[in-house]
């Protein structure tokens, strides 16, 4: 359990850790003969006395010197763990020393989780089908035809419209929108604010203006996905917005209708996919990235902050710039653009000779 400054009240053992770590990842090598109490996890720059933190790799191994922590999980660097133990700094090591740290949080951290029952100020339709340990918070609406899994978690003033689907241990945080007719799968997690499955932009030009065209289509989040706050999944006006299986979406993230978003891809902040993009399995899209309408990004495709997509992506390509070009061909550019000044000077001094030889 932790206290109200977020630490354990009771300590745990480093060599406890290790054991409960070890399970996860089996490939841990510790010392032995420093066995220090931890209350609480850190970063590297912040750790303090009875804390646990990591070192990533060769930008932060200095810091092995001068940090507080009482243990570290370490790259697997001789050199490192001869200075950790020299300074009697408990240590463990592993190839991927934050996927071990992100499995040390969870020994010291849960999040807050309600106890299963319904509020008195929920509204929820009488053919709503709930399933079993399901919480449901204050003015929370539930509209007819809805259907909840089990062990669903569903924070205060969430709004879920008509024939919506939420599946089993999905956490839907406080004041998120599911629009009608949406199917979010099991193990999901809707962060606070997160409207999904609203009207897309569609409308047809018409001589008096716009006409608005009806979306009728719905949203499919598959299993595992996550939604960041204040995020946006619109549906289509025919068909299905989809969105695979364990991808993750950041803050602000705009999905268009009729995008269709492959596996285990990462959307950082601010993302605006136009509608009718297709996203293949693990792309990786850096905050601020841009795509325009019916662009295909192939499998395994990285975009670097701010780039614009406008035509298709191969797989694999590492992109950045506006508009889009591949990554390394983009630096050189930056090079050259950083140097328009001097080059400016160059080509007048030529200018000004070639005007004086005519």
């Amino acid at each position: 359990m932790l206290n109200g400054e977020g630490r354990r009240d009771r300590p745990m053992k480093f060599s406890e850790l290790v054991q409960r770590l070890a399970v996860e990842s089996h490939s841990l090598l510790c010392s032995s003969a420093i066995d220090p109490d931890l209350l609480g996890v850190a970063a590297i720059e912040e750790a303090t006395p009875g804390t646990l933190s990591y070192i990533e790799g060769e930008k932060f191994a200095a810091q092995v010197q001068t940090t507080a922590a009482a243990a570290l999980i370490l790259p697997p660097n001789p050199v490192l763990q001869t200075q950790a133990t020299d300074r009697g700094i408990a240590w463990m090591t592993a190839v991927n020393p934050r996927l071990v740290f992100a499995q040390a949080i969870a020994q010291f951290y849960q999040p807050y989780q309600p106890i299963p029952g319904i509020h008195s100020t929920a509204v929820i339709d009488p053919s709503a089908v709930i399933g079993e340990a399901v919480a449901i918070g204050a003015h929370v609406v539930i509209a007819a035809g809805v259907q909840i899994g089990a062990h669903v978690c569903i924070h205060p003033n969430v709004v879920i419209y008509p024939a919506a689907q939420i599946g089993d241990r999905t956490i839907l945080h406080a004041n998120c929108v599911i629009h009608e007719r949406t199917r979010i799968g099991a193990d999901c997690v809707i962060q606070s604010g997160a409207v999904i499955g609203a009207e897309g932009f569609g409308f047809v030009p018409i001589p008096e203006g716009w006409f608005k065209m009806p979306q009728s289509g719905y949203v499919v989040l598959e299993a595992g996905v996550e939604v960041g706050c204040n995020s946006t999944i619109d549906r289509p006006a025919v068909g299905r917005t989809r969105i695979a299986h364990q991808t993750k979406l950041d803050n602000l993230v705009h999905i268009g209708h009729g995008c269709q978003i492959g596996e285990n891809c990462a959307l950082a902040a601010q993302v605006g996919l136009a509608g009718g993009v297709i996203v293949g399995d693990r792309v990786i899209l850096a905050g601020q990235v841009g795509i325009s309408n019916q662009v295909r990004v192939g499998k395994g495709a990285i975009a670097s902050a701010k780039t614009g997509i406008h035509s298709d992506v191969e797989p694999g390509a590492v992109i950045s710039g506006y508009p889009g070009i591949p990554n390394k061909l983009w630096l050189k550019s930056v090079a050259i653009f950083n140097r328009l000044p001097e080059i400016y000077q160059s080509l007048r001094r030529i200018q000004r000779h070639l005007d004086l030889t005519e």
